[in-house]
């Protein structure tokens, strides 16, 4: 599999009272480094969303090991895990670009939908976009 990786700062506004990230960040850095390998793979969300593709999250979960601090650089990774016929199985990892110490992992599952929220089967509908994803997984 292909691991996509994008470099990100932390910002002061995504750390708490105890000057570490909070927790909730860590989903939208999951949602960041999906869309940057979405834009890798040729199919940016906002195309998906122009040619009436839509990818729901349907479960996300995230183990958190070591926390990130104000100021930190950190290498945010997405690969696909598994790709079905109606959905798509993401991982994360978020590390240390300074230690590459693991500060967390996670997953994410997504469906495909028209913009009605209608399931679709990418391969049928969107071969292409299928194509990518699945090029991605095995590479």
């Amino acid at each position: 599999m292909r691991k996509f990786e994008m470099e990100h700062r932390v910002g002061y506004a995504e750390t708490d009272a105890m000057a570490i990230v909070h927790h909730s960040n860590y989903i939208r850095w999951f949602e960041m480094g999906r869309n940057y390998m979405l834009r890798a793979i040729g199919y940016p969300y906002s195309e998906m969303e122009r040619i009436g593709l839509w990818m729901p999250v349907t479960g996300v979960s995230c183990d958190y090991k070591s926390p990130s601090v104000f100021d930190e650089e950190v290498i945010i990774c997405c690969w696909v895990e598994k790709l079905k016929g109606a959905s798509v199985y993401l991982a994360y990892e978020v590390r240390s670009k300074e230690t590459d110490e693991t500060k967390v992992t996670g997953k994410s599952s997504h469906g495909f939908t028209d913009p009605d929220l209608v399931p679709l089967r990418l391969k049928k509908t969107f071969p292409e976009v299928y194509e990518k994803l699945e090029k991605a997984a095995k590479a």
